[in-house]
């Protein structure tokens, strides 16, 4: 992890799942040049882990409280990630 590197874990819950949300994320995370990864969990929500410059990461959370067209976000959860291993680059869990 770099110095200004940043990173952060977030859950996003509403209609989320089954709406494109994991590929849309991959697609947004790639444009900012975010890593880290993306996966359905098993109570409906969206979980992200997320790692990168803070610019990045503070426009990476705004459009994830967008999400995209078909999704109903009613709530994001977020909050700093511990040291821990994530992917070079942004990665679709499943």
């Amino acid at each position: 992890m770099s110095d200004d590197e940043q990173r952060r874990a977030v859950r996003i819950l509403g209609r989320v799942q089954g709406v494109g949300f994991r590929w849309w994320a991959w697609q947004t995370a790639q444009e900012l040049g975010v890593r880290g990864t993306v996966r359905n969990a098993p109570d409906g929500s969206v979980e992200v882990r997320m790692a990168g410059p803070g610019e990045a990461l503070d426009r990476f959370l705004e459009a994830l409280r967008s999400g995209p067209p078909a999704a109903r976000v009613e709530r994001v959860q977020d909050a700093s990630l511990p040291d821990g291993e994530l992917p070079a680059s942004f990665e679709i869990v499943r």
